[in-house]
């Protein structure tokens, strides 16, 4: 339990006989009078666990972790752009001009992020010749890694949550800020004091579906994959169709018109990429000599190439290591001339 802000709680009243109550706040700590967010930090760590498993499983693609790493950078970038991008435009009013470099002040979209990271990828890998599709299958997974992880920093914030539900659902929330939304409000003055008005934790039901995908994709990627891009059409399908639900229990929806965004968005992306898994899954697998980039002599060469090279600059750095070792041990002046003074052949004859 984090003791940061007693004006600030989260509860899960019917979790336990009593309850259990987090005194919690937004800001996990100050630094040089700047405050640091645990959104921020959720984020950030989503993102580099993200990266390190496609850095570590980067061969299953056919990818060298060096390449995956690289194109990881302008990854992140373009889906940080993209995430901000989508909710401003689907926040009309809301933000001054200004106002939409302000990442502090809150406000990114998965699906943004998705589709910035998607742009992103694809020009980095043509311009640094890296096959996209099974760049793609990587970046699926890892994804689902940043929902699982990134989801817990709207625990944090209190938000993402859904409408009210029965008082009675064993693990139904409330908190500091949670209880100020209009739709609790009026919940909770129909209840009067009979109950706590208490709302789906939307966040939890998120992370946990990606969680379950997670490791659903993890093991077809390594037994059951029979083409390229296959694992990314699978993780938009998952993704989608989860989202498409939860969605529906949410408050805070980006809206145009009279519908949920991001739910078209969940529904049309997951019904046309489980078209695709059809499609490519009848076609390429019937398909006489189709071979996956993993199991080519390219993917193999490069994949050797870079572990050449890492291989090199390992033993360079021992190596140097040993050297500046020796020479502490032997701080001594003559041993110190022996070191540095050019060798001499006919000294040594």
């Amino acid at each position: 339990m984090f003791l940061l802000n007693k004006s600030e709680y989260i509860s899960f009243p019917n979790l336990t006989d009593g309850g259990v109550e987090f005194k919690i706040g937004q800001v996990a700590f100050s630094l040089f009078g700047i405050d640091v967010y645990w959104y921020g930090i959720i984020l950030t760590s989503a993102v580099i666990l993200g990266i390190t498993y496609g850095v570590k499983f980067a061969k299953r693609a056919g990818l060298s972790g060096d390449s995956v790493f690289d194109m990881a950078f302008w990854g992140v970038l373009s889906g940080i752009i993209g995430a901000r991008l989508y909710y401003v435009i689907f926040s009309p009013g809301r933000f001054s001009l200004f106002g939409i470099f302000d990442l502090r002040g809150g406000g990114l979209a998965v699906y943004g992020s998705l589709i910035g990271a998607l742009i992103g990828g694809l020009l980095a890998a043509r311009a640094k010749k890296v096959k996209f599709l099974p760049l793609a299958d990587l970046i699926g997974i890892g994804f689902l890694i940043g929902h699982y992880v990134g989801r817990w920093g709207n625990f944090f914030n209190q938000e993402a949550f859904g409408a009210p539900t029965a008082e009675n659902l064993p693990w139904g929330m409330t908190g500091s800020i949670i209880s100020t939304d209009v739709e609790v409000v009026l919940k909770q003055r129909e209840l009067l004091n009979s109950g706590i008005a208490l709302v789906h934790p939307c966040f939890l039901y998120e992370s946990l579906w990606c969680l379950i995908g997670f490791v659903l994709l993890h093991f077809y990627m390594k037994k059951l994959k029979s083409f390229d891009g296959e694992i990314f059409l699978l993780y938009i399908v998952w993704y989608g169709s989860g989202r498409a639900w939860i969605e529906s229990l949410r408050t805070d929806s980006l809206m145009a018109g009279g519908l949920r965004v991001s739910q078209v968005v969940a529904v049309s992306s997951a019904a046309f990429a489980l078209g695709l898994f059809v499609f490519f899954k009848q076609k390429l697998t019937a398909k006489k000599g189709y071979v996956m980039y993993r199991d080519t002599d390219d993917s193999k060469h490069q994949i050797q190439e870079s572990e050449y090279k890492n291989k090199l600059v390992k033993e360079k750095g021992k190596a140097k290591s040993a050297f500046f070792k020796t020479r502490r041990e032997l701080n001594e002046p003559f041993a110190q001339n022996i070191i540095d003074k050019p060798y001499n052949k006919e000294e040594d004859s």
